[in-house]
């Protein structure tokens, strides 16, 4: 198939693109990587009438350290991120999420804003940022604003940006000493989205862990934080048995949604492999 015939735009600043979205609605579409668009307006998942291409905004690239945070600008490719050094020392989580995100081919042209602003519920770079306690950073006709990872997944494919406002970059809090994080996720095959995954970080107390943030992929309509677990796991070493007490809290708290392959109790068991997994090499 092909994309239904639209209007195709090529703006040179972000509010260029505000005037557009501002003035065409819900009848434009921001085209970033592509990964995701070209593939729903080929398919006519998605008919706009006018497409709004922002790569050639110069102000949405770069990956820099800001004071306290390490800034994302919403056109860095996943590849970028992967090989940044930055990333690496400031944000490691992501270096280590980065190779399972489909393929090179995708993950040099896909984009870091396209994925958090897409949210797709099984992406890595959403459930990372979720469980780093990062900021989405938008931009609209009332200027920028800050939005907490917390607060910014509303439901599937939903947003708190609203319809005159696009990405610009993301921010994450930079890693300090001792701060333990990890991912690990089960796919069909290396590449694909995730049946399950699980995004994590703690501060390590001693042996103790605290502060921790566990944020799921592929089990709800958002990247989703098992919160009754992490205060489950506050001020605890993750030895074996904790690590039996968080499993069982878990299959308790969590509720998954199926999909095509796998029905909620399968999820349910997976989450708890996944998150021993983790706790083990944080004990480790």
């Amino acid at each position: 198939m092909k994309a239904a015939a639209f209007d195709y735009v090529k703006p040179d600043t972000v509010d260029q693109v505000i005037a557009l979205l501002q003035t065409h609605g819900d009848d434009a579409r921001v085209l970033a990587g592509g990964q995701t668009l070209m593939a729903t307006l080929n398919m006519r998942l998605s008919e706009p009438l006018m497409v709004i291409d922002i790569t050639g905004i110069a102000a949405l690239r770069g990956i820099e350290r800001r004071g306290d945070v390490l800034r994302i600008g919403a056109l860095a490719t996943h590849t970028q991120i992967e090989e940044s050094a930055l990333v690496k020392q400031h944000a490691p989580l992501l270096t280590e999420a980065a190779p399972h995100i489909a393929h090179r081919a995708i993950r040099n042209s896909g984009t870091w804003g396209g994925s958090i602003a897409y949210a797709d519920p099984a992406a890595e770079w959403p459930a990372c940022l979720l469980a780093l306690g990062g900021t989405v950073v938008v931009q609209g006709p009332r200027g920028e604003r800050r939005i907490a990872a917390d607060d910014f997944y509303l439901g599937l494919y939903t947003t708190a940006l609203a319809p005159d406002e696009i990405v610009i970059a993301g921010e994450i809090p930079l890693a300090r000493p001792g701060q333990w994080h990890g991912l690990s996720e089960l796919a069909r095959r290396h590449g694909d989205y995730a049946i399950v995954g699980l995004a994590a970080s703690a501060q390590r107390q001693g042996a103790a862990l605290s502060g921790v943030r566990l944020a799921f992929m592929g089990v709800a309509t958002t990247p989703w934080r098992a919160r009754r677990t992490e205060q489950l796991l506050e001020g605890r070493v993750p030895d074996a048995a904790t690590q039996a007490m968080a499993v069982a809290s878990l299959r308790a708290e969590i509720d998954p949604l199926p999909d095509l392959t796998n029905t909620p109790e399968t999820k349910r068991h997976l989450a708890g492999v996944l998150l021993q997994r983790l706790l083990a090499s944080a004990h480790a």
